[in-house]
């Protein structure tokens, strides 16, 4: 059994070699630190991410940069209204041996990886996006009746277009709660847009180097849900949390009056992992206040949704989120 000192030791070291991945992720992902940390806090939890952004800011760079520099076997997946289930899963066909006898033999889909990036999700049907909840909250699949586990770790991240709906099939909100954080990709500021010009137009182009391994990144994932976190930080997760939900006594008054439903457990949860990962990419070995309001619009954004009303004033989730943040920090200092 580990003593304390031994965790101290090994969250440190775990430190290390994530402040090299990032460093490595952003040699060729420039000038966007927060979307890698962010994406790298939902694969220490185990989780999944949604990468919200516009064509061209470099999602796809992004997850097969990670695939690099995590050891991961990756693949990618062009979501289109003519995918279908067998195109993800895989099929079985039938085989006719040398001797003539006649078996059936499963080809594996795309979804048999470690990263999987599920490009513009949005734009396959309901049926489409369905395949990939077994795969996203249990790990396995079934086919034609049998279950056949993925490998360890899975972790899907799938990109969105927050412009173009046309011709799109919005996930439903059982499956945008599989998603463990929303990762909002923005434009980037001049001199940022400046260094990607110069890096990525020469002769030659940065390249990431493996950091982790697939077991490497099993064992972090353990040593994060081992991590402490204090009663006052899973204090201010539960006060977030539920003043989040506009039925709750403790609700906040701009949740009242904007959101029609807020988020499930399955946040709080969320909340639960980000943090401790928030820390460690920080090289801090616990968890803050600071953390929970730092994390609370990437994990809460998709999973509450805002009323009829307040769509018509051109409210934003994020922004309300925001204040209910602000409100928690101001009473906090308060007390």
């Amino acid at each position: 059994m580990s003593t304390p000192t031994d965790m101290v030791h090994d969250i440190e070291a775990l430190g290390d070699q994530l402040a090299e991945a990032r460093g490595s992720i952003n040699r060729r992902f420039i000038g966007q630190e927060r979307v890698v940390d962010l994406t790298l806090s939902a694969m220490l939890c185990g989780g999944h991410g949604l990468l919200i952004g516009l064509p061209g800011l470099g999602k796809t760079r992004l997850v097969d940069t990670l695939s690099t520099v995590m050891g991961l076997k990756g693949n990618r997946i062009q979501f289109t209204p003519d995918l279908m289930p067998a195109d993800i899963l895989g099929s079985e066909v039938l085989d006719v041996g040398d001797d003539g006898k006649r078996a059936f033999r499963f080809i594996e889909g795309p979804i048999f990886c470690q990263l999987l990036m599920a490009d513009e999700i949005n734009r396959a049907s309901p049926r489409t996006q369905a395949a990939l909840l077994q795969a996203m909250q249990e790990g396995e699949v079934t086919v034609a009746g049998d279950h056949r586990k993925l490998e360890r770790p899975f972790h899907v991240l799938a990109t969105q277009n927050p412009i173009e709906q046309e011709g799109t099939y919005p996930l439903p909100e059982a499956q945008l709660d599989r998603f463990l954080v929303q990762i909002d990709v923005e434009y980037p500021d001049r001199k940022t847009e400046r260094d990607i010009l110069i890096a990525t137009t020469g002769s030659e182009e940065g390249a990431a180097h493996e950091v982790f391994t697939a077991a490497d990144l099993i064992a972090a994932q353990k040593l994060l849900r081992r991590m402490p976190v204090g009663d006052q930080v899973v204090e201010a997760i539960l006060d977030l949390v539920r003043a989040c939900r506009p039925e709750e006594s403790e609700a906040h008054e701009a949740v009242r009056e904007t959101v029609s439903w807020g988020p499930g457990p399955r946040a709080a949860q969320a909340l639960m992992l980000t943090v401790r990962a928030r820390a460690l990419l920080q090289g801090r070995l616990v968890p803050s206040l600071e953390d929970v309001y730092a994390m609370a619009r990437p994990v809460l954004t998709h999973r509450m949704a805002l009323g009829f009303a307040a769509r018509a004033r051109g409210e934003r989730l994020g922004e309300i989120i925001d204040r209910v943040a602000a409100s928690a920090t101001a009473m906090e200092a308060a007390a």
